[in-house]
């Protein structure tokens, strides 16, 4: 498996094509996908691999066929009657690369256009965008993207400190570097809710640096396990509980010359805080570019509809309070989003309000709707939540393996 950690992705250092034009880089897949080509991906994983997580998307035709067919035919002859009924182009992926781009030397052989995801979904998963986010804020703002899974992380650097929002473990030592290149180093790393899709990297960077980990005082009730710096809502500062670490005006961070505001936006979790940032809004899994976040991940079904009504309450109450020109900041996009012509994916709240019906329901509505034909949960989301909460330990390996594949954190407009 490839380091993670390092500040720039080996995976896109081509730019796109690569071994005589059969592959195309991770990277270079981005790039194709949000241009809108069509493609037919040819899986050659085994069925339950394929099942678990595969490449889908608009514009996407994901079919399987496993590796030992191309060797079969390879022996016997009609490799092309493998892909008789599919469009080209199509690209093959696997595991690492290697069955894959047999299967597309072979292809290519019979005249078929045929590529190779160069590493396979491994390198996929491995793929993590840096680019900044062009604001008002008082700050440099970057947006971390891992598009294999729509997660959005952001550092913010001000003067010689940083402050790292929804960091994922499999890349710590991306932030650290990006603030070390701007003469910064890490002062808190800050999760906005308990995430249940993805590995926190509070934890790992409290570890490692000398940056203090930073959770809702509502985690606490959750479960939390491990020593971190609480926060609460300004209306919610007399509520923290005795042992919180929430410092006097609790509800602020100091990051240089910027200051980080917490805000209460209960709903996809009881805990969730959002973070302003000057005309930035940081929503966590509150509010997405394409939709809102999902109710049932913390409670379940039961729990859902009281959740969603909490949610409402957050969004009409706290979030649609904010001025039109607020940018709005995520921490999930899905393949329904349309990224600004920059590649990152923030927008205007003003712009935000005429976009989502969600935003303009009455509530009975909105709860109907954020509580119906909801997406399969996130892959092995209680036991992420464990490991978020400090409860539960894992290796790199197995953290990585835990969050492969979608988000399903959202409710989709």
């Amino acid at each position: 498996m490839t380091d993670r950690s390092d500040d720039a992705d080996r995976a896109s250092d081509n730019g796109g094509a690569s071994d005589n034009g059969a592959s195309i880089a991770p990277a270079a897949l981005v790039d194709r996908l949000r241009a809108g080509d069509d493609l037919t991906v040819l899986d050659v994983r085994d069925r339950d691999e394929f099942e678990r997580w595969h490449l889908e998307g608009e514009g996407i035709e994901a079919v399987q066929v496993p590796h030992v067919r191309f060797i079969q035919a390879e022996a016997t002859g009609g490799v092309d009657d493998l892909v008789a009924d599919l469009d080209d182009p199509i690209l093959a992926v696997c595991g690492h690369g290697e069955a894959s781009a047999h299967a597309v030397g072979l292809l290519r052989d019979t005249g078929v256009e045929a590529y190779n995801l160069a590493g396979g979904m491994d390198a996929w998963a491995d793929l993590y965008l840096a680019r900044e986010l062009e604001t008002d804020a008082p700050a440099t703002l970057l947006q971390y993207d891992r598009p294999s899974s729509g997660c959005l992380a952001y550092l913010v650097v001000s003067g010689d400190e940083a402050a790292v929002i929804d960091p994922l473990r499999a890349f710590a030592n991306r932030y650290v570097a990006a603030a070390a290149d701007r003469g910064a180093e890490l002062s808190y790393a800050v999760d906005t809710h308990v995430h249940a899709d993805h590995v926190s990297g509070v934890r790992d960077l409290a570890a490692r640096t000398d940056a203090e980990a930073v959770v809702p005082e509502g985690a606490r009730d959750r479960g939390l396990a491990f020593d971190a710096r609480t926060l609460v809502d300004t209306a919610e500062r007399g509520s923290a509980s005795p042992a919180s670490h929430a410092r006097p005006d609790g509800d602020e961070l100091r990051v240089g010359e910027a200051t980080l505001t917490a805000m209460a936006t209960p709903g996809h979790t009881t805990e969730s805080l959002s973070y302003r940032l000057g005309d930035v809004l940081f929503t966590g899994d509150t509010l997405f570019l394409e939709g809102v976040g999902r109710p049932d991940l913390e409670g379940g079904r039961d729990e859902a509809p009281a959740a969603a009504r909490r949610l409402y309450e957050s969004l009409q109450k706290q979030l649609l309070e904010q001025s039109d020109e607020t940018t709005i900041a995520p921490g999930h996009y899905s393949d329904a989003a349309d990224p600004r012509a920059d590649g990152t994916y923030a927008v205007r709240l003003g712009d935000l309000r005429g976009r989502l019906p969600a935003l303009s329901m009455r509530k009975d509505e909105f709860v109907d709707r954020a509580t119906s034909d909801l997406p399969p949960r996130p892959a092995n989301d209680e036991r992420i939540v464990a490991v978020n909460l400090g409860r539960e330990d894992v290796d790199e390996e197995t953290a990585f393996e835990l969050e492969l594949g979608p988000n399903n954190c959202a409710v989709a407009d």
